[in-house]
């Protein structure tokens, strides 16, 4: 059977490009919440900003830790899930920079406007430990 794993450099390629990714965090007497979110690969460290008193936010903290898998719809299919601690912190990243990222310059700065940094923004870091990767072109060579 081919090995359809990615390598590090692989992943870390796939997960710097524009992607939708789905955070999946516990909710203690539900289903994981699990939702889409923009965020950016930095270092080696996902890093999502949000508002503080989200539900997501509060579930974060509570949890400590966090999945986020990102997938590209085209086929061959590929796919990168990163599991680890998470940290939430109480500062504000570039509104203007994710959203011109994911929405071009344009939109982007219309979202940016419309939805500015505030008090309760907070940057949470996601920190890979655990890796789950796919890329079914691997097993089309």
């Amino acid at each position: 059977m081919t090995d359809m794993s990615m390598t590090e450099a692989e992943r870390s390629e796939f997960l710097a490009a524009v992607r939708v990714g789905v955070l999946a965090i516990d909710h203690p007497g539900h289903g994981p919440l699990a939702l889409p979110i923009w965020y950016q690969w930095d270092d080696g460290v996902v890093v999502i900003s949000m508002d503080g008193s989200s539900l997501k936010a509060r579930l974060l903290r509570a949890a400590g830790r966090a999945t986020m898998t990102v997938q590209d719809e085209a086929p061959p299919y590929s796919y990168v899930s990163v599991e680890g601690p998470v940290v939430v912190a109480g500062e504000t990243g570039d509104v203007l920079a994710m959203a011109t990222r994911y929405l071009g310059p344009e939109l982007g700065k219309w979202y940016a406007d419309a939805n500015p940094s505030n008090a309760d923004t907070v940057l949470v870091r996601l920190t890979p430990e655990k890796w789950r990767t796919c890329d079914f072109g691997k097993g089309m060579a």
